[in-house]
Protein backbone atom coordinates (compact mmCIF):
# COMPACT_ATOMS: atom_id res chain seq x y z
CA UNK A 1 0.00 0.00 0.00
CA UNK A 2 1.44 3.34 -1.06
CA UNK A 3 1.10 6.06 1.61
CA UNK A 4 -1.23 8.96 0.80
CA UNK A 5 -1.15 12.60 1.90
CA UNK A 6 -3.89 14.11 4.04
CA UNK A 7 -4.90 17.45 2.58
CA UNK A 8 -2.12 20.01 2.64
CA UNK A 9 -0.72 18.67 5.93
CA UNK A 10 2.64 16.90 6.30
CA UNK A 11 0.87 13.68 7.25
CA UNK A 12 1.24 10.63 5.02
CA UNK A 13 -0.79 7.59 5.99
CA UNK A 14 -1.66 4.11 4.81
CA UNK A 15 -4.81 4.01 2.65
CA UNK A 16 -6.31 1.63 5.20
CA UNK A 17 -6.83 3.02 8.70
CA UNK A 18 -7.60 0.88 11.73
CA UNK A 19 -10.60 2.24 13.63
CA UNK A 20 -10.59 1.27 17.30
CA UNK A 21 -14.07 1.99 18.64
CA UNK A 22 -14.58 -1.68 19.55
CA UNK A 23 -11.57 -1.73 21.88
CA UNK A 24 -12.74 -1.84 25.49
CA UNK A 25 -16.26 -3.12 24.76
CA UNK A 26 -16.38 -5.90 22.18
CA UNK A 27 -12.60 -6.37 22.19
CA UNK A 28 -10.64 -7.00 25.39
CA UNK A 29 -7.31 -5.24 25.90
CA UNK A 30 -5.03 -8.21 25.15
CA UNK A 31 -6.94 -8.97 21.95
CA UNK A 32 -6.82 -5.30 20.98
CA UNK A 33 -3.04 -5.31 21.36
CA UNK A 34 -2.81 -8.38 19.12
CA UNK A 35 -4.97 -6.68 16.50
CA UNK A 36 -2.82 -3.54 16.65
CA UNK A 37 0.36 -5.59 16.28
CA UNK A 38 -1.00 -7.46 13.27
CA UNK A 39 -2.23 -4.27 11.62
CA UNK A 40 1.20 -2.64 11.81
CA UNK A 41 2.85 -5.87 10.68
CA UNK A 42 0.64 -5.82 7.58
CA UNK A 43 1.39 -2.21 6.68
CA UNK A 44 -1.46 -0.32 8.36
CA UNK A 45 0.26 2.57 10.13
CA UNK A 46 -2.80 4.81 10.65
CA UNK A 47 -4.91 4.45 13.81
CA UNK A 48 -8.12 6.34 14.64
CA UNK A 49 -9.63 6.71 18.11
CA UNK A 50 -11.85 9.13 20.05
CA UNK A 51 -12.18 10.33 23.62
CA UNK A 52 -15.74 8.89 23.83
CA UNK A 53 -14.82 5.38 22.65
CA UNK A 54 -15.62 2.52 22.93
CA UNK A 55 -19.13 2.24 21.56
CA UNK A 56 -21.85 1.86 22.53
CA UNK A 57 -20.91 4.80 24.73
CA UNK A 58 -21.14 4.26 28.49
CA UNK A 59 -19.89 6.34 31.39
CA UNK A 60 -18.06 3.30 32.76
CA UNK A 61 -15.99 2.76 29.61
CA UNK A 62 -15.52 6.31 28.32
CA UNK A 63 -11.86 6.80 27.37
CA UNK A 64 -11.03 3.10 27.58
CA UNK A 65 -10.08 2.82 23.92
CA UNK A 66 -7.44 5.54 24.17
CA UNK A 67 -6.15 3.97 27.40
CA UNK A 68 -5.76 0.59 25.67
CA UNK A 69 -3.84 2.19 22.80
CA UNK A 70 -1.68 4.12 25.26
CA UNK A 71 -0.70 0.95 27.11
CA UNK A 72 0.08 -0.73 23.79
CA UNK A 73 2.36 2.14 22.79
CA UNK A 74 4.06 2.21 26.18
CA UNK A 75 4.82 -1.51 26.02
CA UNK A 76 6.36 -1.34 22.54
CA UNK A 77 9.36 1.02 22.44
CA UNK A 78 9.68 2.80 19.11
CA UNK A 79 6.13 2.01 18.00
CA UNK A 80 4.93 5.59 18.38
CA UNK A 81 7.35 6.71 15.67
CA UNK A 82 5.98 4.07 13.28
CA UNK A 83 2.33 5.09 13.35
CA UNK A 84 0.11 8.05 12.57
CA UNK A 85 -2.23 8.53 15.52
CA UNK A 86 -5.61 10.22 15.18
CA UNK A 87 -8.24 10.88 17.81
CA UNK A 88 -11.28 13.11 18.28
CA UNK A 89 -12.84 15.54 20.71
CA UNK A 90 -16.56 14.88 21.20
CA UNK A 91 -19.07 17.55 20.24
CA UNK A 92 -21.94 18.58 22.53
CA UNK A 93 -23.57 15.74 24.44
CA UNK A 94 -25.67 13.28 22.46
CA UNK A 95 -26.94 11.46 25.52
CA UNK A 96 -23.42 11.39 27.03
CA UNK A 97 -23.48 13.93 29.87
CA UNK A 98 -20.52 12.17 31.51
CA UNK A 99 -18.13 13.73 28.97
CA UNK A 100 -18.68 17.47 29.55
CA UNK A 101 -22.26 17.76 30.73
CA UNK A 102 -25.37 18.47 28.75
CA UNK A 103 -24.56 22.15 28.21
CA UNK A 104 -21.21 21.76 26.47
CA UNK A 105 -20.72 24.11 23.53
CA UNK A 106 -17.28 22.81 22.55
CA UNK A 107 -15.52 25.95 23.71
CA UNK A 108 -11.82 26.75 23.46
CA UNK A 109 -11.23 25.59 27.04
CA UNK A 110 -13.15 22.35 26.49
CA UNK A 111 -11.16 21.49 23.36
CA UNK A 112 -7.84 22.14 25.09
CA UNK A 113 -8.84 20.11 28.16
CA UNK A 114 -10.09 17.25 26.00
CA UNK A 115 -6.82 17.16 24.09
CA UNK A 116 -4.83 17.05 27.32
CA UNK A 117 -6.94 14.12 28.49
CA UNK A 118 -6.39 12.23 25.23
CA UNK A 119 -2.64 12.85 25.36
CA UNK A 120 -2.50 11.38 28.87
CA UNK A 121 -4.57 8.31 28.02
CA UNK A 122 -2.65 7.70 24.80
CA UNK A 123 0.67 8.17 26.63
CA UNK A 124 2.05 10.36 23.88
CA UNK A 125 3.32 13.92 23.58
CA UNK A 126 1.61 14.68 20.28
CA UNK A 127 -1.54 13.68 18.40
CA UNK A 128 -0.92 13.52 14.67
CA UNK A 129 -4.51 14.27 13.58
CA UNK A 130 -6.91 15.85 16.06
CA UNK A 131 -10.52 16.00 14.89
CA UNK A 132 -13.81 17.50 16.04
CA UNK A 133 -16.01 14.41 16.26
CA UNK A 134 -19.22 16.22 15.31
CA UNK A 135 -20.19 19.89 14.99
CA UNK A 136 -21.14 21.93 18.02
CA UNK A 137 -23.72 23.89 16.06
CA UNK A 138 -27.10 22.56 14.93
CA UNK A 139 -26.46 20.33 11.89
CA UNK A 140 -28.51 17.44 10.48
CA UNK A 141 -26.31 14.38 11.08
CA UNK A 142 -26.29 10.76 12.25
CA UNK A 143 -29.39 9.97 10.23
CA UNK A 144 -31.19 13.29 10.46
CA UNK A 145 -31.90 14.58 6.95
CA UNK A 146 -33.28 18.08 7.39
CA UNK A 147 -31.95 21.28 8.89
CA UNK A 148 -34.29 22.76 11.50
CA UNK A 149 -33.38 26.28 12.71
CA UNK A 150 -35.66 25.79 15.73
CA UNK A 151 -32.96 23.47 17.12
CA UNK A 152 -30.27 26.16 17.15
CA UNK A 153 -28.61 26.67 20.53
CA UNK A 154 -25.70 28.63 21.92
CA UNK A 155 -22.30 27.10 21.29
CA UNK A 156 -18.76 28.14 20.50
CA UNK A 157 -18.33 29.44 16.98
CA UNK A 158 -16.08 27.94 14.34
CA UNK A 159 -13.59 30.79 14.78
CA UNK A 160 -13.17 30.03 18.49
CA UNK A 161 -12.79 26.31 17.81
CA UNK A 162 -10.25 26.91 15.06
CA UNK A 163 -8.28 29.20 17.37
CA UNK A 164 -8.23 26.45 20.00
CA UNK A 165 -6.99 23.87 17.50
CA UNK A 166 -4.40 26.32 16.17
CA UNK A 167 -3.13 26.85 19.70
CA UNK A 168 -2.67 23.11 20.14
CA UNK A 169 -0.71 22.94 16.88
CA UNK A 170 1.46 25.88 17.91
CA UNK A 171 2.13 24.23 21.27
CA UNK A 172 3.33 21.08 19.50
CA UNK A 173 0.56 18.92 20.93
CA UNK A 174 -1.21 18.38 17.59
CA UNK A 175 0.34 18.08 14.13
CA UNK A 176 -2.76 18.50 11.93
CA UNK A 177 -6.47 19.09 12.43
CA UNK A 178 -9.59 17.49 11.01
CA UNK A 179 -13.37 17.36 11.18
CA UNK A 180 -15.90 14.55 11.32
CA UNK A 181 -19.60 14.25 10.47
CA UNK A 182 -19.32 17.72 9.01
CA UNK A 183 -21.37 19.52 6.35
CA UNK A 184 -20.16 21.32 3.20
CA UNK A 185 -20.76 24.71 4.83
CA UNK A 186 -18.80 23.70 7.92
CA UNK A 187 -15.81 22.41 5.96
CA UNK A 188 -15.79 25.52 3.78
CA UNK A 189 -16.02 27.86 6.78
CA UNK A 190 -13.15 26.17 8.63
CA UNK A 191 -10.95 26.43 5.54
CA UNK A 192 -12.02 30.00 4.74
CA UNK A 193 -11.20 31.23 8.22
CA UNK A 194 -7.90 29.36 8.28
CA UNK A 195 -6.80 30.88 4.99
CA UNK A 196 -8.01 34.33 6.00
CA UNK A 197 -6.16 34.27 9.32
CA UNK A 198 -3.16 32.12 8.36
CA UNK A 199 -4.18 29.32 10.75
CA UNK A 200 -3.87 25.55 10.30
CA UNK A 201 -6.05 24.21 7.50
CA UNK A 202 -8.35 21.24 7.93
CA UNK A 203 -6.48 18.23 6.52
CA UNK A 204 -9.33 15.73 6.40
CA UNK A 205 -13.01 15.17 7.05
CA UNK A 206 -14.09 11.82 8.48
CA UNK A 207 -17.60 11.06 7.26
CA UNK A 208 -19.62 7.90 6.55
CA UNK A 209 -19.09 6.48 3.07
CA UNK A 210 -20.21 3.05 1.91
CA UNK A 211 -22.54 1.32 -0.52
CA UNK A 212 -25.64 2.08 1.58
CA UNK A 213 -24.62 5.66 2.34
CA UNK A 214 -23.00 7.55 -0.52
CA UNK A 215 -24.46 10.90 0.54
CA UNK A 216 -20.91 12.32 0.61
CA UNK A 217 -21.01 12.30 -3.19
CA UNK A 218 -24.11 14.50 -3.23
CA UNK A 219 -22.99 16.97 -0.59
CA UNK A 220 -19.29 17.19 0.21
CA UNK A 221 -17.66 15.76 -2.89
CA UNK A 222 -16.97 18.96 -4.80
CA UNK A 223 -16.36 21.05 -1.67
CA UNK A 224 -13.59 18.82 -0.35
CA UNK A 225 -12.04 18.24 -3.76
CA UNK A 226 -11.73 21.94 -4.55
CA UNK A 227 -10.55 22.86 -1.05
CA UNK A 228 -7.96 20.08 -0.91
CA UNK A 229 -9.54 18.32 2.10
CA UNK A 230 -9.12 14.54 2.20
CA UNK A 231 -11.92 12.08 2.94
CA UNK A 232 -11.50 9.47 5.65
CA UNK A 233 -14.33 7.04 4.95
CA UNK A 234 -15.84 5.44 8.03
CA UNK A 235 -18.25 2.49 8.22
CA UNK A 236 -17.26 1.05 4.81
CA UNK A 237 -19.13 -2.13 5.81
CA UNK A 238 -22.22 -0.24 6.96
CA UNK A 239 -21.84 -1.35 10.60
CA UNK A 240 -21.51 -4.93 9.38
CA UNK A 241 -24.57 -5.03 7.11
CA UNK A 242 -22.33 -5.17 4.05
CA UNK A 243 -20.38 -8.15 5.40
CA UNK A 244 -23.39 -10.41 4.75
CA UNK A 245 -23.55 -11.59 8.37
CA UNK A 246 -27.16 -10.41 8.77
CA UNK A 247 -28.50 -11.51 5.39
CA UNK A 248 -30.17 -14.67 6.69
CA UNK A 249 -30.89 -13.82 10.32
CA UNK A 250 -31.71 -10.13 10.24
CA UNK A 251 -30.57 -7.91 13.09
CA UNK A 252 -31.28 -10.40 15.86
CA UNK A 253 -29.38 -12.89 17.98
CA UNK A 254 -25.94 -12.56 19.55
CA UNK A 255 -23.77 -12.28 16.43
CA UNK A 256 -22.45 -8.84 15.52
CA UNK A 257 -22.87 -5.43 17.14
CA UNK A 258 -26.13 -4.64 15.34
CA UNK A 259 -27.73 -7.71 16.86
CA UNK A 260 -26.13 -7.33 20.29
CA UNK A 261 -26.78 -3.65 20.95
CA UNK A 262 -30.29 -2.27 20.76
CA UNK A 263 -28.97 1.30 20.75
CA UNK A 264 -27.27 0.62 17.42
CA UNK A 265 -30.38 -0.90 15.85
CA UNK A 266 -32.14 2.40 16.53
CA UNK A 267 -29.65 4.25 14.37
CA UNK A 268 -29.62 4.71 10.58
CA UNK A 269 -27.81 1.40 10.06
CA UNK A 270 -30.71 -0.42 11.70
CA UNK A 271 -33.39 0.82 9.31
CA UNK A 272 -35.20 -1.98 7.44
CA UNK A 273 -34.35 -0.16 4.21
CA UNK A 274 -30.64 -0.31 5.07
CA UNK A 275 -30.70 -4.08 5.44
CA UNK A 276 -32.77 -4.47 2.27
CA UNK A 277 -30.21 -2.48 0.29
CA UNK A 278 -27.29 -4.31 1.89
CA UNK A 279 -28.78 -7.65 0.89
CA UNK A 280 -28.96 -6.45 -2.73
CA UNK A 281 -25.29 -5.46 -2.76
CA UNK A 282 -24.27 -8.65 -0.96
CA UNK A 283 -26.11 -10.75 -3.55
CA UNK A 284 -24.39 -8.80 -6.32
CA UNK A 285 -21.01 -9.58 -4.78
CA UNK A 286 -21.73 -13.31 -4.68
CA UNK A 287 -22.96 -13.26 -8.28
CA UNK A 288 -19.52 -11.97 -9.29
CA UNK A 289 -17.51 -14.44 -7.21
CA UNK A 290 -16.73 -12.02 -4.39
CA UNK A 291 -17.60 -11.98 -0.72
CA UNK A 292 -19.86 -9.10 0.38
CA UNK A 293 -16.98 -7.61 2.36
CA UNK A 294 -14.68 -7.69 -0.66
CA UNK A 295 -17.19 -5.78 -2.76
CA UNK A 296 -17.93 -3.17 -0.11
CA UNK A 297 -14.31 -2.57 0.84
CA UNK A 298 -12.98 -2.53 -2.72
CA UNK A 299 -15.63 0.07 -3.56
CA UNK A 300 -14.07 2.40 -0.97
CA UNK A 301 -10.42 1.34 -1.35
CA UNK A 302 -10.28 2.12 -5.08
CA UNK A 303 -12.50 5.19 -5.03
CA UNK A 304 -10.72 8.41 -6.05
CA UNK A 305 -12.67 10.31 -3.39
CA UNK A 306 -11.23 8.31 -0.50
CA UNK A 307 -7.78 8.99 0.96
CA UNK A 308 -8.00 6.32 3.65
CA UNK A 309 -10.74 3.85 4.56
CA UNK A 310 -11.35 3.25 8.27
CA UNK A 311 -11.99 -0.40 9.05
CA UNK A 312 -13.31 -1.68 12.37
CA UNK A 313 -12.76 -5.26 13.53
CA UNK A 314 -13.23 -7.49 16.54
CA UNK A 315 -10.81 -10.28 15.63
CA UNK A 316 -7.57 -11.04 13.80
CA UNK A 317 -9.54 -12.96 11.19
CA UNK A 318 -11.69 -9.92 10.43
CA UNK A 319 -8.59 -7.74 10.23
CA UNK A 320 -6.90 -10.06 7.74
CA UNK A 321 -10.07 -10.27 5.66
CA UNK A 322 -10.31 -6.49 5.45
CA UNK A 323 -6.66 -6.00 4.53
CA UNK A 324 -6.72 -8.86 2.00
CA UNK A 325 -9.55 -7.08 0.18
CA UNK A 326 -7.04 -4.40 -0.83
CA UNK A 327 -6.08 -6.57 -3.80
CA UNK A 328 -9.65 -6.73 -5.17
CA UNK A 329 -10.39 -4.70 -8.30
CA UNK A 330 -13.96 -3.99 -9.41
CA UNK A 331 -14.70 -4.09 -13.13
CA UNK A 332 -16.49 -1.22 -14.89
CA UNK A 333 -19.45 -3.56 -15.39
CA UNK A 334 -19.65 -4.31 -11.67
CA UNK A 335 -19.36 -0.63 -10.78
CA UNK A 336 -22.23 0.09 -13.17
CA UNK A 337 -24.32 -2.59 -11.47
CA UNK A 338 -23.57 -0.97 -8.12
CA UNK A 339 -24.72 2.38 -9.46
CA UNK A 340 -27.93 0.81 -10.76
CA UNK A 341 -28.83 -0.47 -7.29
CA UNK A 342 -28.05 2.93 -5.85
CA UNK A 343 -30.30 4.59 -8.42
CA UNK A 344 -33.16 2.38 -7.22
CA UNK A 345 -32.54 2.43 -3.46
CA UNK A 346 -30.51 5.62 -2.95
CA UNK A 347 -28.84 6.05 0.46
CA UNK A 348 -31.04 4.35 3.10
CA UNK A 349 -28.38 4.70 5.81
CA UNK A 350 -27.88 8.43 5.23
Amino acid sequence: MTPVSLGQSPLRVSPICLGTMTFGEQVAELDAHRILDRAVERGVDFLDAAEMYPVPARAETCGATETIIGRWLASRPGMRQRIVLATKVAGPSRGMPWIRGDQSGLTRAEIVAACEGSLQRLQTEVIDLYQIHWPARNVPMFGSLYFDPAKDRDCAGIEEQLDALAGLVKAGKVRAIGLSNESPWGVHEFVRLADERDLPRVAAVQNPYCLINRSYENALDETCHRLGVSLLAYSPLGFGLLSGKYDDTGLVGDHGRMAIFESMRKQRWGRPESLTAARRYNALAREHGLTPSQLALAFCYRNWRVASTIIGVTSLAQLDECIDAWDVQLSPELLAAIDQIRWELRDPAQ
